[in-house]
């Protein structure tokens, strides 16, 4: 067996005691068992310098009965009782132990006591009661250590087998287990910081949080049948919440996730040059924006085709919040369609003196009983260059959405499942379907919120 120096013995101890690694780290260091480290630091904490020093000595078996009706009577291992009695060598216990099972050990403490010669300096008693106390103290704590050790191996051993010891596996195990064992200890068997152990704990809490918010992302997703993009549901989320929520992680968490607005992606139309209608000139000039309702209207006709059977739907917007004001739908493009449009439109004003109603130069804008009716009421009627999509912007935009988040998704397979599906998605379109540039508010609540507010000034 390997003899090892005192000065050895006392630098592998300090190294130990001044927190420059665990009995396994400075065993692996040294070349040394682990086992002896731990025998050393005992024997060094009890005894002081004098239990690193060699010792030989033979002991009575009164002595050895007396060592093992201690380990008995406080459940110790053979090491930890060794470490009290200042016995070098864990292992003779071992075998004191065996040979007391086998009755040879009893036989020598009745008729062979004076045969065994041992000085009483060498012989001590069982130790004060303050070194005793230390003591167990000590071995307390070592035994806890040891235990928490145990328990986080088997723990992490599914881990290794499947190659996965991260550091975030590390601290979920390490929480699982803390209820039961010190901190410190598992840490120190994880070979684990605290501070790394705590910044995994609260990743692991903002990985729970994005969960939630992922789940709420997909209900507005599916609520608004895939027609909201990042940032529309940003939007809504911030609505039902009240919390701060960004729209870049919104955006990070659909990609994640799979999703993406269903609708069209917009592109531009080249522009067309042209002149406005020689009786009618173009009073909006492309000034979309309105300070109140019923002051600036703008009207449309877009065609649908449904298996080669076609209907039109004629529609006029409000410009100060977006919301169709009328519409009506036809199976041809008659004038009386136009006609009973403009007159539900009119019929929900009570003054339209300094009213702007604008369309293109279609050809029902341009008969008499159309602009009659637009000058017994007072409005003035504005149309758009020739062959100039971009004076009217804003009804086709709303054309072009319609389209895109109703007609393409939906696919209907005839003409009457096109109408149904027209009305519901006006009136989701008006009640419901929110827009950013209207404080995130559908166009009625919009407008129910700017008279509330007028009506209260």
């Amino acid at each position: 067996m390997r003899k090892y120096e005192t000065d050895f013995k006392l630098k592998v101890v300090q190294s130990f005691l001044a927190g420059e690694g665990g009995a396994k780290l400075l065993a692996r260091r040294w070349s040394i068992p682990e086992e002896k480290v731990r025998t050393w630091v005992n024997h060094y904490r009890l005894h002081g310098i004098e239990g690193l020093r060699p010792k030989r000595s033979a002991y009575s078996a009164q002595f050895k009965l007396q060592v093992l009706a201690h380990q008995d009577r406080e459940q110790l291992s053979s090491r930890q009782v060794a470490a009290l009695y200042d016995i070098r060598n864990p292992n003779q216990i071992v075998v004191w132990r065996r040979n007391l099972d086998q009755g040879r050990l009893q036989a020598r403490a009745s008729g062979e006591q004076e045969q065994l010669k041992i000085k009483p300096e060498r012989r001590s008693a069982a130790p004060p009661s303050t070194i005793v106390a230390d003591t167990q103290k000590t071995l307390r704590e070592e035994n806890d250590r040891l235990r928490a050790e145990v328990a986080y191996l088997k723990k992490l051993q599914a881990l290794i087998r499947s190659k996965r010891s991260a550091a975030p596996d590390k601290a979920c195990l390490i929480a699982g287990l803390r209820h039961d064992h010190k901190l410190v200890d598992l840490l120190q068997a994880a070979g684990l910081a605290r501070s790394t152990f705590y910044y995994q704990c609260r990743a692991a809490q903002r990985a729970d949080a994005q969960s939630i918010l992922e789940t709420r992302i997909r209900t507005v997703y599916d609520e608004h049948k895939g027609r909201y993009g990042y940032r529309r549901i940003t939007a809504v989320l911030r609505r039902s919440t009240q919390e701060p929520i960004n729209h870049k992680c919104v955006q990070r968490l659909m990609q994640k996730m799979g999703l993406r607005a269903l609708i069209r992606v917009k592109k531009r139309s080249r522009h067309v040059p042209g002149t406005s209608d020689a009786h009618v000139p173009n009073i909006l000039q492309r000034d979309f924006s309105a300070t109140a309702a019923n002051q600036k209207w703008a009207t449309d006709v877009t065609e649908f085709n449904v298996s080669g059977h076609k209907l039109y739907l004629s529609a006029c917007m409000d410009l100060y919040n977006g919301e169709i004001v009328a519409y009506r739908m036809a199976r041809r493009p008659v004038f009386e369609m136009v006609s009973t449009m403009l007159e539900a439109a009119l019929s929900q004003t009570s003054c339209a003196v300094d009213l702007i109603v604008h369309s293109d130069q279609g050809r029902h804008y341009k008969m008499q009983p159309y602009r009659s009716m637009l000058a017994r009421r007072g409005a003035r009627q504005s149309m758009s260059r020739k062959g100039n999509c971009f004076d009217n912007a804003a009804i086709e935009s709303f054309f072009g959405t319609l389209k895109a988040e109703y007609f393409h998704l939906e696919r209907p397979d005839s003409i009457g499942a096109l109408e149904a599906g027209v009305h519901d998605y006006v009136h989701y379109y008006n009640h419901e379907r929110i827009k950013l540039g209207l404080l995130g508010l559908s166009p009625v609540e919009y407008r129910l919120r700017s008279t509330a507010y007028t009506a209260a000034s």
